[in-house]
């Protein structure tokens, strides 16, 4: 069960083959996808009747393989988002086992593959989810960059509680009114239910009161024993920003490495923006 108290008891995660010996198919099986309802974490960050942000989730596969109608095996880079608004998330171990379950499975066409995952990932979501395919060459579908802004990691501040602790935010804004994006490389989480290490990237561009760095960096810094979702996390992060600052513009992403072939991006936004798809170095 997970080592946070906010989801002690929680039903709705019993079932996921995190943390479980797992046997891993390779015919086609929609049955191995498990859901996450979102409102696991959003009940307890008060969102309110309506969402207060925008947003998408964005994986991308590094593994994904099928065959032709000939039997010949095909790879393929792909990219799936699911929106803010769905009503869950999908369980990352889950969507691995899924994804392996088209190894040995045959498909008339690409196209047929990408209906069949846009059908079952919407359905675990609940809401619709889009898929692209690329080529193993296409190095363009997901473009080696950086993020843009300014890096807060040298910042030379002393450190010792790595203890979840929004109150580090008190007093974050300035009078001082400007818009810029600040970025930390230093996030650190961990996966809800095996406390397996989840390493991460975070940008901010806002406008409004200018941060205080060194609170934000500390901040980031005290999610290091924090156990929740890559998503959960950056939702945390941007109500406790927006509720801090109350910011004009507000948009929190997190790019995060991966891990069984899959990385996970979050975004969240006061306003609808349009979100490329880097891949870090570290990625």
């Amino acid at each position: 069960m997970p080592k946070n108290s906010l989801y002690d008891g929680a039903h709705e995660l019993a079932d996921l083959p995190l943390g479980k010996t797992s046997q891993y198919q390779d015919q086609y099986d929609p049955s191995q996808l498990r859901a996450v309802p979102r409102s696991l974490n959003r009940d307890s960050l008060a969102l309110g009747d309506a969402l207060p942000f925008v947003g998408e989730d964005i994986w991308n596969g590094y593994e994904l393989s099928w065959l032709n109608a000939k039997g010949k095996p095909v790879v393929a880079l792909a990219q799936f988002r699911f929106p803010a608004t769905s009503p869950n998330l999908v369980e990352s171990k889950s969507f691995k086992l899924y994804l392996n379950s088209f190894n040995q499975t045959r498909f008339e066409s690409a196209d047929a593959l990408k209906a069949a995952l846009e059908a079952d990932l919407s359905a675990t979501a609940g809401g619709k989810a889009s898929v692209s395919l690329y080529g193993p060459a296409d190095l363009a579908a997901m473009p080696l960059a950086d993020l843009d802004g300014q890096c807060l990691d040298e910042l030379d501040i002393e450190v010792d509680d790595y203890h979840f602790n929004p109150d580090i935010l008190d007093g974050l804004g300035g009078a001082e009114q400007v818009e810029e994006k600040l970025v930390s490389h230093l996030l650190k989480s961990n996966c809800l239910i095996t406390s397996q290490p989840d390493w991460g990237s975070v940008q901010i561009h806002y406008r409004g009161p200018k941060i205080d760095r060194e609170k934000l960096l500390r901040y980031l810094i005290s999610f290091r024993q924090h156990n929740e979702f890559h998503e959960q996390c950056v939702e945390r992060i941007y109500m406790d920003l927006s509720r801090r600052l109350a910011p004009e513009f507000l948009l929190v992403s997190a790019r995060y490495t991966r891990r069984g072939g899959l990385d996970i991006n979050p975004w969240r936004a006061s306003e609808p923006v349009l979100m490329s798809n880097p891949r870090l170095p570290r990625q």
